[in-house]
């Protein structure tokens, strides 16, 4: 059962360039040292902040039996293991999560495994608040195999995820599963339209589903895709090289309504070469505009989401090559990048403590604060990290979901929410309940319209990101 994962990627190193130069340094606060035994390898698995206020992760490896783990902590870094794969006999509950959670409106988790399962091929799995572990779906092949993303629960209630291969043409598919376990293939990617999907989905405002694709479509670098909940299938944008190649990262909504994402390597060129990896804007009919490239004067190949923050900024990482022993330099990144504007360095992973290569998200919490993952580094220099990094922004309030129509209940996440007096939706009051000190349920109000959650309480006024979005 101890199948090996398939490489993806080549392990070259670069350094950022900071076509703005570097902010000022900011303080990071190692909160975990992953050992093997409480987890390691946290890859592509950004955290998140779930209804109860703690934020919660999983390891590629790791754990009692060495295949990966399940686990939540406290902002301020206390640990707990909740769940250690390959539990059952041959895995048959999944080995080696990849990807992070998602918790649905239910409030059970839901995520995917790499491998394990019947065919060891991968699985999707629920969690519940408890602990209790239950293997929705196995994977075969012909209905996929190798789940690397995540999950993300559509407006509809089903859950929706991509493989990175199998499927009809063995080159990885779009599903759905509704939270029952029963699985639909959605598309089947041929080559021709991309292939090879590292990239989770995102829902836009207009209700379809959006990603990318590693490899295939016109130039075999990859592509950018839409596709409807009824499975209608349109190739946004196939990448040349030039503007981008190999997207392993999903796409995030703006404010601003454009979609913004990352290529792993290609670039515009130019000398020095800024072609090891773009951030770039789209719009949700798909014109693409390169915002920067990196470059090997000064920063790595990106491989993770970006998210945007409560200042409007857009904020990511940048992986950087370990080396071993561990030397003087840079090894990896944390940037942001304003919409239209060049990228800045917030942050510079080095050797000193050695805490290098961040792989996936970051989390902004309510607290204001940034949390994320390095995939090596920490005290044993091979099994990770979990840190903490503070720029100054204040706390703020996120809904769950982040859309919903009038009439429906929306779980409302903050840090201190005791006490709370009032609750509207861009201004329209809503009838609400504090539940615990993290979590408020209002119902969206008649007459409310997309726009800011806003919570008053005692030590001030809270306002939601990402913007509420009604729907019709």
């Amino acid at each position: 059962m101890h199948q090996r994962i398939p490489w993806r990627r080549a392990r070259i190193v670069f350094l950022f360039c900071a076509a703005t130069g570097m902010l000022a340094a900011q303080t990071l606060v190692t909160l975990v040292n992953f050992t093997g035994i409480n987890g390691a390898s946290p890859n592509y698995g950004a955290l998140i902040q779930a209804t109860d206020g703690l934020l919660y992760g999983t390891t590629s490896h790791g754990g009692a039996s060495g295949n990966g783990t399940i686990c939540k902590l406290t902002t301020h870094g206390t640990l707990t293991t909740i769940y250690n794969f390959c539990a059952q006999a041959n895995c048959t509950d999944g080995e080696s999560p990849n990807a992070g959670l998602v918790q649905a409106a239910n409030e059970n988790f839901y995520g995917t495994t790499v491998l394990g399962g019947y065919a060891d091929r991968g699985t999707i799995y629920q969690l519940t608040l408890g602990g209790t572990l239950t293997t929705l779906h196995s994977f075969s092949g012909s209905d996929g195999m190798f789940p690397y993303a995540g999950l993300i629960q559509g407006a509809d209630g089903d859950l929706y995820g991509t493989t990175e291969g199998g499927g009809a043409n063995g080159y990885g598919t779009v599903f759905k599963i509704a939270p029952g376990g029963v699985l639909t293939t959605l598309h089947s990617f041929d080559g021709a339209d991309g292939g090879h999907t590292y990239a989770g989905l995102i829902q836009t405002n207009d209700g379809y589903l959006y990603g990318t694709t590693s490899e295939g479509g016109t130039n075999g670098v990859g592509t950018v895709f839409n596709i409807a909940p009824n499975g209608e299938f349109t190739t946004l944008h196939n990448f040349t090289g030039t503007d981008g190649a190999n997207p392993t990262a999903a796409l995030v909504q703006a404010k601003d309504g454009f979609l913004y994402g990352t290529t792993s390597s290609g670039g515009p060129g130019g000398n020095p070469c800024a072609c090891y990896g773009t951030v770039f804007q789209m719009t949700p009919a798909g014109v693409l505009t390169v915002l920067t490239g990196f470059d090997k004067a000064g920063g790595t190949t990106p491989y993770a989401a970006l998210i945007q923050a409560t200042d409007g900024n857009l904020y990511g990482t940048a992986f950087g090559i370990p080396a071993f022993p561990p030397a003087t330099g840079i090894d990896g990144t944390i940037f942001k990048v304003a919409p239209n504007s060049p990228v800045t360095v917030v942050y510079n992973f080095g050797y000193s403590p050695y805490t290098g290569d961040p792989e996936a998200a970051l989390l902004q919490a309510t607290d204001g604060n940034f949390y994320g993952t390095t995939l090596y580094g920490g005290t044993d220099q091979v099994d990770g990290t979990v840190f903490s990094l503070s720029t100054g922004l204040g706390p703020f309030v996120k809904t769950l979901p982040t859309a919903g129509a009038v009439g429906a209940t929306i779980r409302i996440l903050g840090t201190d929410l005791t006490g709370a007096s009032s609750v509207s939706f861009n201004g329209v009051g809503a009838t609400f309940s504090v539940v615990q000190p993290s979590e408020i349920v209002a119902v969206v109000p008649a007459g409310a319209t997309t726009g800011t959650v806003q919570v008053t309480t005692p030590g001030g006024t809270l306002l939601s990101n990402p913007t509420f979005f009604v729907r019709q």
